[in-house]
């Protein structure tokens, strides 16, 4: 027979009980202290790595259009954080364009239950104009959205250098104009048209004389100001672009030879004429040959639909072009194997 706890016994078993409480409860809360610390750490970081990044969290709900933001995202409209929001101010400062674009796809989004992605400009509240990335998501319940939320990343820096990067694929850094790139695609978007055209090469005359005697600087001022003279005669022309070193090409969008060589004459004239404001004078003429295409398809024929027919007018243009420069510069010819006459002239 088991003899029952003495009542000291059973008052060590109770107070052993509760030592064990104790420890368990001091464990937990131990536990929960590390918890703590590490996601306090964790939010540490998320905020440094997202103010580095310039990547905010925001959210609307869809009932009263309240807005939420993190603090990265009142720094990217310039606004004090914390602040009150109201969506139409917000909204106000987004460029005309960029807001059109985000009242369009945000209103498909909620009617789709489904996320989106959009590039937008704003203009800040202290006046800077930035561009953002919009990430969304909308989240429902019960089929119904309620709410839409997700992140902007500042990306003025990568719009820049997009920017950058697509005008140097299609112009030339130094004068502004096209460049050969450009040239070459709406050559060839000519013979897909089947358009009236004639083409324009002109030479700078001198320009290796310029750089050798007043130096590279002086060259590049040179070629700058041959380009602003040939982009204000030209400015009917299809396009105006920067070939070679001092070589530029114009299209123009007729086949009209009167036009053409009226136009060649103005070019020679206009490149010749001195420049104003100068402390030294810098040489500058031009000698330019013309080709003219009688519809770029019916020039040559059936045989102009190959391939080869823009560089077989490039080449009657280049022609030409050294037709001038052994007449004597400063001067202009045309060809004359489209079945147009050979005409020649020399502006003084």
């Amino acid at each position: 027979m088991r003899d029952d706890p003495a009542p000291d016994d059973a008052q060590a078993v109770i107070d052993l009980g509760e030592d064990d409480d104790t420890v368990e409860l001091e464990r937990l809360k131990a536990a929960f202290a590390r918890q703590s610390a590490a996601l306090a750490h964790a939010q540490k970081i998320f905020a440094r790595a997202s103010e580095a990044a310039r990547i905010g969290v925001w959210e609307c709900t869809l009932d009263g259009e309240h807005l939420t933001w993190t603090d990265v995202v009142y720094d990217l409209f310039d606004l004090p954080r914390g602040s009150v929001l109201d969506r139409a101010a917000t909204l106000a400062l987004y460029a005309p364009d960029s807001r059109k674009a985000l009242d369009t796809i945000r209103a498909r989004a909620i009617g789709e239950a489904r996320g989106f992605t959009l590039d937008a400009e704003i203009v800040t509240g202290l006046g800077n104009r930035r561009w953002i990335r919009i990430t969304a998501t909308v989240e429902c319940e019960d089929g119904v959205p309620t709410r839409i939320f997700g992140m902007k990343q500042d990306i003025t820096e990568e719009k820049a250098l997009f920017d950058r990067t697509r005008y140097l694929a299609a112009f030339d850094d130094m004068t502004g104009l096209a460049n050969r790139t450009s040239f070459q695609a709406r050559l060839a978007a000519v013979e897909e048209e089947g358009c009236g055209a004639a083409l324009l090469l002109v030479d700078l005359d001198g320009f290796k004389a310029v750089n050798d005697t007043l130096g590279h600087l002086a060259g590049d001022a040179c070629l700058r100001r041959a380009a602003a003279r040939l982009r204000t005669v030209c400015d009917r022309a299809d396009l105006v672009a920067r070939i070679g070193g001092d070589e530029f090409g114009v299209l123009l969008g007729t086949d009209d030879p009167t036009i053409a060589e009226d136009l060649a004459g103005r070019i020679v004239a206009a490149l010749r004429r001195p420049a104003e404001g100068e402390d030294h004078g810098l040489p500058l003429g031009a000698s330019l040959g013309a080709s003219l295409g009688a519809s770029l398809g019916a020039s040559v024929g059936v045989a102009w639909h190959d391939a080869a027919a823009p560089a077989t007018l490039f080449a009657r243009a280049d022609a030409a072009l050294y037709a001038a420069k052994a007449a004597g510069r400063n001067t202009f010819r045309t060809d004359a194997s489209a079945g147009h006459p050979a005409r020649r002239s020399r502006v003084a």
